[in-house]
């Protein structure tokens, strides 16, 4: 019974969505979310993701955070992006720490 419960949870698991931040050549911010930060980066790096890192490349990750769902993680990335750009300076150098 156990082992059924188990091999249930494994398939229920929902992705665990993350907000990231990346700094673009020109030294302006852009803030997304996704399930999987390294891929989504690689697609930045390589100008298949946003019209606006493809314009800005290369690109640096220099921020992550776990939000859990997907609708937190939204809801994190409008009040990040509400920020002046001192804040999320401050926001990236806390998360360096």
């Amino acid at each position: 019974m156990l082992r059924g419960m188990k091999a249930r949870e494994k398939q229920q698991a929902f992705p665990v969505w993350s907000l990231y931040i990346l700094e673009c050549c020109d030294g302006s911010f852009y803030t997304g979310v996704s399930t999987d930060i390294d891929r989504r980066f690689r697609e930045h790096q390589e100008g298949k993701a946003s019209r606006y890192t493809r314009a800005r490349r290369p690109v640096v990750l220099v921020y992550r955070e776990e939000c859990g769902s997907r609708s937190v993680s939204l809801a994190r990335e409008c009040a990040v992006k509400s920020l002046s750009r001192l804040r999320k300076e401050e926001l990236i150098s806390r998360g360096k720490s």
